[in-house]
Order: structure tokens, then sequence, then C-alpha cells
């Protein structure tokens, strides 16, 4: 019988000193590679709102484990609390590959080599260990203490099994909820961006005037009447100058918008709006009125949507425009929020989308967006997941040239946005909590957003082209097109990314 008790106070010996050395290792590891471990817990789909905490709390908890289990007298609750700590990875894992939205990289560390499902078996094997440990101490313990009586342990195993699970299926249900509608700028990375092609176009002056029938429309700043024409492989090219009515007009700003069978060149500094037909690329004057406008994209084929200037206050306002037979101006003055001048504070960029028809307005220097329907009825307003819900901005008014000027750099949220169907696709320009500044450098990153539910859905990457970065782009079901210097790139989205679009 001694020989018996003498082998099992061996196996108990090797399987703390497992525990130990598991546990130790791990715990130095991660606070080694701190920053890294971090990161990866920022892109957890369980733990991503809890980063900050269970990033300190994990090392410190199986460092504290770990030196319990060299003392006898603490043998037993540490290896219940090992117990429930295996359990917990277990159950994190089990979730992460059967319910998450996205399985990320495994966290580095001892394991850092092995997959997922290694991972899991890795983590089993522990929890048996660490029951045989428990059982073969309360089997050495004397009757009279509770712990050795089969109905307590089970009891105790059963509650730290509950404990467990419950545990991490909170923290996933919560994470899950604070990510997606109550997010604290912890951006998660589900799909990523494959590069298709890249062409050089040779000079950056280019911008997208519209998409549609399989081609995609290019106008110039510098060259306005000239239209590019370009497959959505980007193979094919073609190029045709417009033929306007008049060149009368002083114009200052023109632009073309292509809405297939149409074509639009509009100036609404001027302002006059021209019209016409791919087929021939010949415009006629369909409007000339006296409303102004710097911001606008077609609703339909004769409506556009605006941001103009009130004329008594002067601050910016957002409406519809009408230039049929007898057009029409119409203007909400409630959907953009003033919070310091009106002018500078709301400036952004407005989108419309035809399939939703849904105008889009992204603020441009705080985390904002407003959503509204064709007829400038506020459908909701939204948030980008940063934290600057305030512009900061400095504005001063110069007397003697009765002008406002911007009297700093201000710190710009949202560069660039493009809708697709449901999707609003924002590129921002801070950076988030538990990301590499050195990737930062390197690419533009561009945040998702379900219109619908109103939830941000993830982001991806679309790196830079030497030194030039991301300025415009464009998405079309699941292709990201997008100018970087004098390039215009071509990504495919991954299923992921575009796990919520809705074709309509």
């Amino acid at each position: 019988m001694e020989w018996k008790e003498t082998i099992k106070s061996r196996i108990v010996e090797i399987i703390c000193l497992l525990f130990v050395l598991l546990f130790v290792y791990a715990a130095v590891s991660k606070l080694l590679d701190f920053e890294n471990f971090q990161v990866q817990l920022g892109q957890s789909p369980l733990l991503s709102a809890f980063a900050s905490w269970v990033s300190w709390l994990v090392p410190i908890v199986e460092l504290i484990l770990a030196f319990l289990l060299l003392f006898p007298r603490w043998r037993m609750i540490a290896l219940f609390a090992a117990f429930s700590l295996m359990l917990m990875f277990t159950v994190y894992i089990f979730i992460i590959l059967n319910y998450s939205s996205f399985i990320p990289c495994s966290c580095g560390g001892i394991l850092e080599k092995l997959g997922w499902k290694e991972h899991l078996i890795f983590n089993i094997a522990f929890i048996i260990l660490a029951t045989v440990g428990i059982l073969i101490l309360a089997g050495g313990v004397s009757w009279t203490h509770r712990i050795s009586k089969p109905a307590v342990l089970a009891s105790i195993f059963s509650l730290t099994t509950f404990f467990s699970i419950g545990t991490v299926a909170v923290l996933f249900l919560l994470s899950e909820d604070i990510i997606h509608h109550r997010n604290n700028f912890v951006r998660r990375f589900p799909g990523n961006a494959t590069k298709v092609k890249e062409i050089d176009l040779r000079f950056s002056s280019y911008y997208f005037a519209g998409a549609d029938n399989g081609k995609i429309y290019l106008g110039s700043y510098t060259a306005p009447l000239l239209v590019t024409a370009l497959d959505t492989l980007l193979q094919n090219r073609n190029k045709f100058k417009i033929h306007p009515s008049r060149t009368d007009f002083p114009f200052q700003s023109v632009q073309v918008r292509v809405l297939p069978p149409n074509f639009y060149l509009i100036d609404g500094s001027v302002p006059v709006i021209f019209k016409g037909k791919i087929k021939d690329w010949r415009g006629e004057v369909k409007w000339k009125g006296t409303t102004t406008f710097s911001h606008y994209q077609l609703m339909d084929s004769l409506t556009l949507a605006i941001r103009s200037n009130d004329n008594r206050k002067g601050e910016s306002q957002l409406g519809s425009l009408y230039f049929g037979n007898k057009s029409k101006a119409l203007f909400n003055v409630h959907l953009l929020q003033k919070q310091i001048d009106g002018i500078f504070d709301v400036d952004g960029m407005l989108q419309y989308d035809n399939d939703l028809q849904k105008l889009v307005y992204v603020y441009l220097y705080r985390n904002q967006f407003i959503v509204a329907d064709k007829t400038l009825k506020l459908n909701h307003w939204g948030k980008t997941i940063d934290t600057i819900n305030k512009a900061q901005i400095q504005v001063v008014n110069v007397k003697s040239r009765h002008e406002r000027k911007l009297a700093a750099p201000p710190l710009i949220v949202n560069k660039t946005s493009a809708v697709c169907k449901n999707l609003l696709f924002v590129n921002s320009q801070l950076l988030g909590k538990y990301e590499p500044i050195e990737m930062w450098k390197e690419a533009s990153i561009i945040d998702i957003y379900d219109l619908t539910t109103n939830s941000y859905q993830g982001s991806f990457y679309i790196y830079n082209i030497g030194k030039e970065k991301l300025k415009h782009f464009i998405v079309r079901d699941g292709n990201f097109y997008g100018f970087i210097g004098q390039y215009l790139v071509h990504y495919k989205l991954s299923p992921r990314l575009m796990n919520s679009y809705k074709k309509l």
C-alpha cells in the first residue's frame, strides 16, 4: 500500500511540475512579447473589447497558479484553478472554431506553431491531467474532510465547469455586442483584400466618374472633357472626348458623372449641368440655375444629392436638386449637425447608392455619418469606431478679407469613403488600439459598416505603392478599385469581408 501512495504522490508531483512549466513559460513568453500578445488579443473574436485587461490578467494568473502549485498546502485549490483556466482556454478555442465570424491567427508563446485544433487537443490533455491530480489528492484526504466525499467533489467539478464555460460565453456575447455596436476603437480583420492588378495611368489627376454594365469610368481634373472607360479586370481601356454644346461658361471645377446610358458634365460653382448619351458623348445644357453647390452625387437621371450653403448664415446644408423641366431645389437644414461654425466642422463626403436608395454623408473631422432617403428624411445617425466625436479644428475670421479660415491643420478622422449596397467603406486616418504602427506606415486601412444594422463589420488593408497612399476608391460587389499615386489598383475582397453584403 505504501508503494501505491508513493506512486500517486509522484504522479501529482509530475502533474504539478508540468503545469508549473507550462504556466511559467507561457506567462513569460507573453510578457516578453507583450505588445504582440495584446495585438493578437485585440484581433480575437471573443476578447477584442477586453484585450486591455485580459492581456495583463492571463499571465498574472498563470504565474500565481505556478507559484501555488509549488506548495502542497495549496495544490488542491491551484489544480482546480488550473482545471478552470484550461477549460476556459478550451471553450475559447471551441467557440472560435464553431461560432466565430472568422478564425484569427493563433496566439504566440509556447504553442505559437500549433494550429487551433492542435491547441484544442493540447488543452484537453492538460484538463485530464488536472482532473487526475485532483482525484488523487482528494483520495488521499481523510474521510472527515468534505472534499474527499464523491458528491462534494462532483459538485465542485460541476460548479467549476459551469463557471468556466459561462465566463467565456458571456465574454463572447458582450465582446460581439461592444465591437459591432459600442466599439471602443478595436479593429478586427476577418478577411483580407488580395491585389488582382494595378495599371499605371501615368498621371495622378484621375477620379471615378461612375461604374456600371461591367465598365469603370474615369474623369480627369486636368482634362475635364476626357473620359476613360475600363473593363472591371482593367485589361481594356478606351478614351472618349465629351463635346458640350456650349463652352462659354466660366467653368471652375467641372467634373463628369456617368450613369449609363447618360453622362453629365457638372460644375456646381457656375452652376450648370450638361446631359448627354455615352453612345456619342455629346452634351446639351440641361439646367442652368442660381443654386450653387460643392458636393454632389446623382440619385437618378434627373436628380442630384447636393451640399450647398445657406444664403442667410452661410452654413453648409444637404439638399436635392431636380433639374428636369421644372427644376426645384429642396434642403434639409437639420441633417448636418453644427459643432463649431457649421462650415468646416460639417465638412465631409457625400455618397449615394442607387440600389439601397440611401444618401450617406460621412464627416471628415469626427466619427459620425448620416443616412437619409431620397427625400432627405433622416434614416439614422451612425458612428465610426474611432473616439473623435467632436471636430478638432480651429477656425478664425479674417475680417480684412471677410473670410473664414482654418487656423491650424485639422485632425482628419475619415479621409474618404464609398458605398456599395448596404455596406459603407471608410478610409480611416486614425490608428486603433493594438495595431502595429509599422503596418500603418505601409498601408491604408478601410473599415466596413453595415448601414442596415448600423454596425461595424471589420477592416482590411490596402498597401501603399512606394510612398504613395490610397486617395480615392469605389467598391463594386466584392471588387475594390482605388487610386494610389498614378496607379489604379484592383483588389478582390474575401467573402468574410463581404459577409454582410446584401445583393438587393
